[in-house]
């Protein structure tokens, strides 16, 4: 995404496409969209559009096109997916120009999670003793 907002600077030609697994609840579309949004806004306002693997549309190749037709000529794929696997693979063949890895590799995405535990205990702690197992 970082590149795309490079090679966008001098003429704002570039384009992301956000590529997520998809889904078939509103909710999710409206998620990837915000993200998106937020994308964008982080990278200095080159545009930013969700595309989905399955569930409710645009694809990512609609998005590509979309974003094509609006004149964008250099457009990459943002992974939006935590794990490799079939939709991440099929979102990044949809670039056409660079795609990024999931996420889930990214030493960030380790501390986010951890941290988001850290916060779940603090808040709920637990109404009996925690059990140690051995293994």
């Amino acid at each position: 995404a970082g590149a795309a907002r490079r090679a966008a600077a001098p003429h704002r030609t570039g384009g992301v496409v956000l590529a997520a697994a998809g889904s078939r609840d509103s909710d999710a579309a409206v998620d990837t969209a915000r993200s998106a949004a937020l994308l964008s806004a982080r990278l200095g306002g080159v545009p930013v559009l969700p595309g989905h693997a399955s569930g409710s549309g645009p694809t990512v190749p609609e998005a590509v096109r979309a974003l094509a037709a609006l004149g964008h000529d250099r457009i990459a794929v943002a992974s939006y997916f935590t794990a490799p696997g079939r939709f991440a693979a099929q979102c990044a063949s949809a670039a056409p120009g660079l795609a990024a890895a999931p996420l889930g590799a990214h030493p960030a995405v380790a501390r986010l999670v951890l941290r988001r535990y850290e916060q779940a205990l603090a808040s709920a702690p637990l109404s009996h003793p925690a059990a140690t197992v051995g293994v």
